[in-house]
């Protein structure tokens, strides 16, 4: 009889959260502690320290995610996305725990117009980006060998109010949509991401994966009005309503990388194919509408 393996998944009532624990309910052998911010605060170092022993693996998906808001807030962000992030992994390295990290695209530049390999300098051009470096290098030093750092980009799901539902309701109620042709990235699939997390979470425990940086982005590249135009065009609403526009035409707090592509070449390593193109990842996350064309 297989016996129970034990998850701690934080930030349980997020996105990518909740998407990791629809995952793991299909597994007979996971026995999930599944926590939000009420029931473990990830900046309280004691807490996690208590929470983690009787795990086999930590998966955190907790963060501070607000972007814009991170530029007047970088303690704050920084709190949660660096300094929480280096109490887990030493609270993992303490318990002998593997830990994986979810981070993001925006510890890079994004003015290199080829995709960024693993191992790639790091820039960030913003707050945000800078705590979630921080939390990077917490994971890489204090688990050299058991700790696992993912990182994503664009996403979205059905969980939360992400930029498809957004376009889509705007469009829906046919109203214009302007959006940005000149930022190119990765659209990623909350749900095809949790499965990954999840099996490398498998090879983790049984040692069958390097420690170290992978990159959970969807495959190819697009820009936010590409997206945007085939996500609508996927829910049976009008394309043409969807106009692009320049990064100039909509200012943010928080500077965006123009070119956030990232390289898969890191999966080969686990035993694992590079992540799904990220056209493949849209036509499974948005069902077409009944009596649509495929």
């Amino acid at each position: 009889m297989t016996r129970p393996v034990g998850w701690l998944v934080t930030g349980a009532a997020g996105m990518l959260g909740r998407e990791v624990l629809a995952v793991l309910r299909h597994d007979p052998t996971a026995r999930v502690t599944a926590t939000t911010r009420a029931a473990l605060d990830i900046t309280h170092a004691h807490a996690v320290r208590a929470a983690v022993p009787g795990h086999d693996i930590v998966l955190n998906a907790a963060a501070w995610t607000a972007v814009d808001l991170a530029e007047t807030h970088e303690s704050e962000a920084l709190a949660v996305n660096g300094e929480a992030v280096a109490g887990l992994a030493a609270a993992c390295a303490a318990a002998a725990v593997p830990l994986i990290h979810v981070s993001t695209d925006y510890v890079f530049r994004g003015d290199d117009p080829a995709p960024y390999p693993e191992y790639a300098a790091t820039a960030p051009l913003n707050a945000y980006g800078r705590s979630k470096l921080a939390g990077e290098r917490a994971v890489l030093e204090g688990l050299p060998a058991t700790g696992y750092v993912v990182r994503t980009s664009w996403l979205y799901g059905e969980h939360g109010r992400d930029f498809v539902e957004r376009v889509a309701h705007r469009v829906g109620a046919g109203e214009t949509v302007r959006v940005v042709d000149d930022q190119h990235g990765q659209p990623t699939w909350a749900g095809e991401l949790a499965v990954r997390l999840v099996e490398l979470g498998r090879r983790a425990i049984a040692r069958r994966a390097p420690a170290g940086i992978y990159h959970g982005s969807a495959g190819g590249r697009t820009t936010w009005f590409g997206f945007a135009r085939a996500a609508v065009t996927r829910l049976g609403l009008d394309p043409g309503l969807v106009h692009p526009c320049r990064t100039e035409d909509f200012p943010t707090a928080a500077a965006r990388p123009r070119y956030a592509v990232l390289g898969h070449d890191r999966w080969a390593l686990a035993g694992l194919p590079p992540p799904a193109p990220w056209q493949d990842m849209l036509r499974e996350a948005l069902p077409l509408p009944p009596g649509a064309a495929p």
